[in-house]
């Protein structure tokens, strides 16, 4: 493969670009409410209206919206369809072409992307192909620019300078810590060793959370793409993808996205014919939470028990089998690419000073418009609830939004105003995490919530060390008998000073981070425990 056959296949995509495009989600939640089988009879009706010649049917990644599925878009036009059914297929054809014919009228429902605050508050970067390509069409990435920054670090740049490039760029880990990407790769690089590993944590297991998942489904390539820049950067031959057991659709597409990519040499030996080799393999996790955690991940691909260990040394010096170990999470690498195609300088000035770029978020909860988005770092919780996400349905009013999963914690409405950035969430006691944001009305008890994840971290402690394995029973057992009305006043302060203890004594970050909830809620919403407290 050399940049003429890239090309070509581009070419050859951009061919069809004169036909009507229609096109049906397959994935996440509109895959659950039958889109699969809204695109069959679309390319049936198509089909029989004999239309092959101008219209276009494509099945397609995540287009954000994904409370209102299964979405159709046209394109050109852009006009979008919201909960379409199979009967309504040929309305859509026979609305795209005059040699189509139905009697029964257009859906009632569009939306014109442009023009709904949902799409208009959004700046795609890791979606920029998201509901636009066939994830299992190489041709269609290759044809949005697809495998262009991989061609230019090898051809154009040494090492280092990818490395300066990501480091000038101000990418910092999309994981959750916020840890500055080019730090990590410098690390790396530096690490002297004959072996260095990649590794992609696709092991997203935050309730609510669905942005890894919607990437790898959507876009797989973008997530190849930048682990293989990765590897050049740092000196790494060999990639592994950690992904969860319940993610069928995104290992299966990544499976399709490895065998395409090396039948066409953009894997294995000599890609775009220069010294650089590299290797993917997929790993699949069997649904741990904790192995969430670096340690615990490299245990579980050695074919281990999924546990965390003390660090140092760290993966960048001794990670996986011993050797230096690059870990970045899904939409790290799906940055990547797009970064290195459009320069560091493009990148870093997005955001805020110190939270650059985009950040992905999976919006869910009591909100109107539940999804997928994609907005600037520095974008207010006010924005994303209040006009992206259209606020709490049947005119309720947000009580609150839990960011950072069960290591996040719960931001009152009346602090909506908050940048969404690494250190505007850290002040409020929240954390950005990979990027669930669930949305609470005011019929929500807060010390529910506290418990509920209380009980998530209890469940998925491994057990390890004594202050996780016990503190979180002990904290759920006091969130217990708070909601059950038999706790007094002296118990908030016995679970404050757990939470402290748990924090601070913790072995890895699912312990460390576990009070965090709980911390916050007594923060923020201190009148939902004092209602529960017994008057004894």
């Amino acid at each position: 493969m050399d940049l003429k056959e890239l090309e070509a296949i581009a070419f050859r995509e951009h061919q069809q670009d004169d036909k009507i495009r229609i096109r049906c989600c397959i994935v996440g939640g509109c895959l659950s409410a039958n889109g699969l089988a809204v695109k069959e009879q679309l390319v049936k009706t198509v089909q029989e209206a004999d239309l092959g010649d101008e219209v276009a049917v494509s099945g397609v990644g995540c287009m954000g919206l994904c409370s209102k599925g299964p979405l159709v878009r046209l394109d050109p036009s852009g006009t979008l369809y919201d909960r379409v059914s199979s009967e309504d297929a040929p309305k859509i054809v026979a609305s795209v072409s005059p040699r189509a014919s139905s009697s029964q009228s257009l859906p009632p429902s569009q939306y014109q992307p442009d023009a709904h605050p949902f799409f208009t508050k959004q700046l795609r970067i890791v979606l920029e192909n998201s509901g636009k390509i066939d994830p299992e069409k190489i041709a269609e990435y290759i044809a949005a620019d697809g495998y262009r920054g991989l061609y230019k670090v090898l051809r154009e740049m040494n090492p280092e300078s990818v490395v300066e490039e990501i480091s000038q760029s101000g990418l910092r880990g999309r994981g959750g810590a916020g840890y500055p990407t080019g730090l990590k790769w410098a690390t790396v690089a530096k690490a002297q060793s004959d072996r260095k590993f990649i590794i992609c944590n696709a092991d997203e297991g935050d309730p609510g959370a669905f942005m890894d998942r919607s990437i790898l489904e959507s876009d797989p390539h973008r997530v190849l793409e930048g682990m293989m820049i990765a590897a050049y950067a740092v000196g790494a031959s060999q990639g592994y993808i950690y992904v969860r057991g319940e993610y069928p659709l995104a290992i299966n597409h990544l499976q399709t996205g490895i065998r395409q990519a090396k039948r066409l040499g953009l894997l294995g030996t000599g890609i775009f014919e220069s010294s650089f080799d590299f290797k993917i393999d997929i790993r699949v996790g069997a649904g741990a939470f904790v192995c969430g955690e670096e340690t615990a991940l490299m245990a579980s691909i050695e074919g281990k028990r999924g546990i965390p260990r003390p660090r140092p040394p760290y993966p960048a010096e001794s990670g996986l089998w011993g050797c230096p170990t690059l870990i970045n999470n899904v939409e790290t690498f799906a940055n990547i690419p797009t970064i290195i195609r459009r320069g560091a300088k493009w990148f870093s000035s997005i955001g805020t000073e110190n939270s650059k770029g985009t950040k992905v978020f999976s919006l869910a909860g009591r909100v109107c418009n539940t999804g997928l988005i994609e907005v600037p770092m520095g974008t207010t919780l006010q924005q994303i609830v209040g006009e992206m996400g259209d606020n709490v349905p049947d005119g309720g009013k947000a009580k609150a939004v839990q960011t950072g999963g069960p290591s996040g914690g719960c931001i009152p409405a009346a602090l909506f105003d908050t940048p969404v950035d690494y250190e505007s969430l850290k002040e409020l006691g929240s954390i950005m995490g990979s990027g669930g944001a669930i949305v609470m009305d005011e019929s929500t008890n807060m010390v529910e919530v506290a418990q509920f994840f209380m009980e998530f971290c209890m469940d998925e402690s491994c057990g390890k060390c004594i202050p996780c394995r016990a503190g979180t029973v002990q904290l759920y057992q006091l969130l217990t008998k708070i909601r059950e009305g038999k706790a007094v006043l002296k118990d908030l302060e016995k679970l404050k000073q757990l939470c402290n203890m748990v924090q601070e004594t913790s072995l890895c970050g699912l312990g460390q981070a576990a009070p965090n909830p709980v911390i916050s809620t007594l923060r923020h919403f201190q009148d939902d425990y004092m209602g529960l407290l017994s008057q004894e």
